[in-house]
């Protein structure tokens, strides 16, 4: 019942529900349990069920786009969630509770830091998106990025906990007082700054509001991803996605945004300019020569007949004998018919692309975007520079927004502007697309940076650099809406040094595990000794 409550808890603190508080107690029931269940494999069952029960109360939505891809993120993200704690249980019975309790900190901080950089990454529940609907809380973020919140409630739990064995233990003791007192310190402290923050940088948005010259568009075409825009007429979607944008455009229009996979037919990206296709684009932009354009689109590149040119992702098509990549796209076209692309980075594991270790697997999983397969991929950020550099976009790609340190490496090169563009429509009307749009709000707050979201289904919208939602567009609709915005190049302590507390964490983590490991195996060896 204890690991039961433990995961209900952490998904009735989670995002779209607006009891976040709990997130500062979720974790209290499975510390009890480290404590009182003697065997660990008992203690490794009853933590699988905890995370299992959050997973999947949580990110069940999944399911709607792939059932084989849901069932696998949920079965191994709650299996990968339990290797902090058997790590801080081993060094609580090697060192003693304050030392396992403190490691835990590091050990789940590092699991985060692997988990959004290796190949099965999955990062949806990062401790510190729990926030996500409370910027007002957390605009210290611009410091230390949503690792800060995995920090602040890490400690809570540790507090609380210690607050709870010292009062077992003494009852109204010193030690309970001291752990007590520190815990509410820590609560309201960060809350306090916060609030501080805010007032300052209330101030800066404002101002910079009066100077806002000139305007993006954000365009929602609410075309079904399930029924109508891999298979339906793309000429059709692209009139929809101009008629809607020219609704907007204005004299002081710079930028219109579309959303991913918004021209949805795969064509070779050398042809994207003199494409038949693409004609109705260009007209769109010789009608009004000072936008740009923010688009998704579906494109491959050719290698060729020879195998040793193509990529590690490449595909071989056996009736032409040709190996190509097929990419996720982000597009900036110009009334010159400029064109720069890029590929999205951060792939979804399962239905964009496959670890190494799991390829065997391959068939068992659907792919969101409407491509099948491994998709090919960019190796760092670009960012989309106009004519004339007023807005230098950060062409995010759906999944990408969750990726707070990635989403600083555009700000480091450049961009004053984040444009977040996704689909959203396979979850259907569900906490999913609403959990999404959310967290975008903390990318901007680390970087203090305007979003322009441009959602198929909704949500599409603005975001402030204090991450308040401007012109929240409901599911399910087409629309188009438009906002004067500033251009301004800011840089962050965040966005300047990245995921400071996760590299350091992950190194003290990686020493506290030799050391754990060479205890180990000393006390081994003095036990047969002896």
């Amino acid at each position: 019942m204890l690991s039961v409550t433990g995961g209900l808890l952490l998904w009735a603190s989670w995002p779209v529900s607006p009891m976040t508080m709990l997130i500062f107690f979720s974790w209290i029931p499975l510390l009890w349990l480290d404590e009182h269940i003697v065997k660990n494999r008992s203690f490794f069952a009853l933590t699988y069920l905890h995370m299992f029960i959050w997973n999947a109360a949580t990110t069940w939505w999944i399911w709607y786009a792939s059932d084989a891809g849901a069932a696998g993120a949920i079965i191994a993200n709650s299996l990968i969630m339990c290797l902090p704690w058997m790590l801080m249980r081993f060094t609580r019975k090697q060192w003693g509770a304050a030392a396992g309790y403190i490691s835990l900190i590091f050990f789940w901080i590092a699991f985060e830091y692997i988990h959004h950089n290796w190949e099965l990454s999955w990062p949806w529940l990062t401790l510190g998106n729990v926030f996500a609907l409370h910027p007002e809380w957390v605009q210290w973020y611009a410091y230390t990025g949503s690792t800060g919140g995995t920090l602040w409630v890490l400690i809570s739990n540790v507090l609380v906990y210690g607050a709870i064995r010292a009062y077992r233990e003494g009852g109204r003791s010193r030690d309970y007082f001291r752990a007590a007192g520190s815990w509410i310190f820590l609560l309201a402290a960060p809350i306090l700054i916060s609030r501080m923050i805010l007032d300052k940088e209330k101030k800066k948005v404002q101002a910079s509001l009066t100077t806002a010259t000139k305007n993006v568009i954000v365009v929602q075409p609410n075309v079904d991803p399930w029924n109508e825009k891999f298979s339906g007429s793309v000429q059709e979607q692209l009139s929809k996605l101009i008629s809607l944008s020219e609704e907007k455009t204005d004299a002081n229009t710079a930028m219109v945004v579309w959303p991913e996979t918004a021209i949805p037919y795969s064509l070779e990206e050398k042809n994207i300019r003199s494409s038949e296709l693409y004609q109705p684009v260009w007209s769109f932009l010789h009608r009004h020569p000072f936008v740009n354009l923010v688009t998704g689109i579906n494109s491959f590149k050719s290698y060729g007949r020879i195998k040793d040119s193509a990529t590690a992702t490449s595909r071989y098509d056996a009736a032409s004998g040709i190996y190509y990549d097929e990419f996720n796209t982000a597009a900036f076209f110009d009334s010159d018919t400029n064109i720069n692309l890029y590929h999205k980075a951060k792939l979804v594991p399962g239905v964009e692309t496959l670890p190494s270790f799991l390829g065997f697997m391959g068939k068992w999983f659907e792919q969101l975007g409407g491509i099948s397969g491994t998709l090919g991929r960019d190796t760092e950020q670009k960012v989309f520079v106009p004519w004339d550099h007023h807005f230098k976009a950060a062409p995010i790609i759906c999944y990408e927004s969750i990726y707070g340190d990635y989403v600083t490496g555009y700000i480091r090169r450049g961009a004053n502007i984040l444009t977040i563009i996704t689909n959203d429509g396979w979850w259907h009307d569900t906490p999913g697309y609403k959990q999404h749009m959310n967290y975008a709000r903390l990318r901007a707050i680390e970087t203090r940076t305007w979003v322009a979201r441009s959602a198929n289904t909704g949500i599409s919208c603005f975001i402030d650099p204090l991450g308040n939602v401007i012109q929240p567009q409901p599911w399910n609709t087409s629309s188009a809406i438009n906002m004067n915005i500033p251009a301004e190049n800011r840089l962050t302590f965040y966005a300047e040094h990245g995921d400071y507390i996760s590299r350091a964490a992950a190194v003290v983590a990686a020493i506290l595990l030799v050391l754990l490991t060479g205890t180990f195996f000393y006390n081994k060896i003095r036990s047969r000794k002896a």
